[in-house]
């Protein structure tokens, strides 16, 4: 049981790109010999949205390195379960933030995220 935050995290990690995909084709026309044409002539939410998308996928490698260094390496579960907890805030608030055209309080969410991250590399770099 002390690997179910980190594992929901990364499952939740890996479904968001598809929550701010829905956000950017919502109500807008749908091409489905040209998907990705339809998202690149987006514009205002819906391009926030897509750009959302885009930066949970480059997200998504980084935190699922980081679980696996952690869980390799021992680290202790209560580590992982809080930085599992900030991560997801973080990647959730950063998806909110970026399609509410927030761009300081993306950038703090980011940083939240990132910053989970990289405490359970340097967890497990301590551990190694």
């Amino acid at each position: 049981m002390p690997m179910l935050l980190p594992l929901a995290s990364l499952l939740v990690a890996a479904l968001l790109p598809l929550v701010w995909t829905v956000c950017a084709k919502a109500g807008a026309p749908y091409d489905n010999a040209r998907p990705r044409e339809v998202l690149a002539r987006a514009v205002g939410y819906r391009q926030r949205a897509n750009w959302a998308q885009q930066n949970s996928w480059e997200a998504l490698p980084v935190w699922l390195g980081a679980l696996f260094a952690a869980w390799v390496t021992q680290v202790p579960p209560a580590l992982m379960n809080a930085a599992a907890l900030v991560f997801v805030a973080g990647r959730v608030l950063h998806g909110v933030f970026y399609i509410a055209d927030r761009p300081t309080l993306r950038s703090l969410a980011w940083l939240a995220a990132f910053a989970s991250a990289m405490l359970l590399y340097g967890a497990a770099l301590l551990r190694a």
